[in-house]
């Protein structure tokens, strides 16, 4: 019940503005993920940036399994196996970004669509964590039970042999 285990990804990318260049990076990142794709929506209006409440702005695909533990080896290969301590939070979760949409294995650049870069984030936990998020008989997590940014940077190093600087 200690193992951290990899609950699930959460891939994004934001785009700025709806319409075509929206959909170009729906489609770029379906075929990266092989999962059906969510658009994401201003929250606010930001006319220096030209968005509008609830405007289309993005699109993300969570990963759960061995989806994303797959997913997850990919994306390490493209960023060299290496992460920076900064990047591990203190609720032992994992964020970081990939410059280019073309790195990917089988993804060729495009002038038509052009270049996307996208967020990746890693939730970690330790079995259990559930009865924290269950409707009925809601309970919190016991200290001992908590997982840190130490336990999941040696996850890392073990499992994915990654280094964390």
């Amino acid at each position: 019940m200690k193992a951290p285990k990899i609950e699930k990804i959460i891939v994004h990318m934001g785009v700025g503005e709806s319409g075509e260049h929206l959909v170009n990076a729906e489609g770029i990142m379906k075929e990266i993920t092989g999962q059906t794709v969510v658009r994401t929506y201003a929250k606010k209006t930001l006319p220096a940036f030209g968005i509008k409440k609830s405007e289309p702005i993005g699109c993300k695909v969570t990963l759960r399994g061995i989806d994303a533990e797959k997913f997850l080896q990919t994306v390490l290969s493209i960023v060299d196996k290496k992460l920076s301590s900064s990047q591990f939070d203190k609720n032992g979760n994992v964020a970081f970004g990939i410059e280019e949409h073309t790195d990917f294995p089988g993804m060729r650049y495009d002038p038509n669509i052009g270049v996307f870069g996208m967020d990746i984030n890693v939730v970690v936990n330790r079995p259990g964590y559930r009865i924290s998020k269950r409707r009925i008989s809601e309970r919190r997590i016991p200290s001992a039970h908590r997982i840190t940014k130490d336990d999941t940077i040696s996850f890392f190093k073990e499992i994915f042999f990654v280094e964390v600087a």
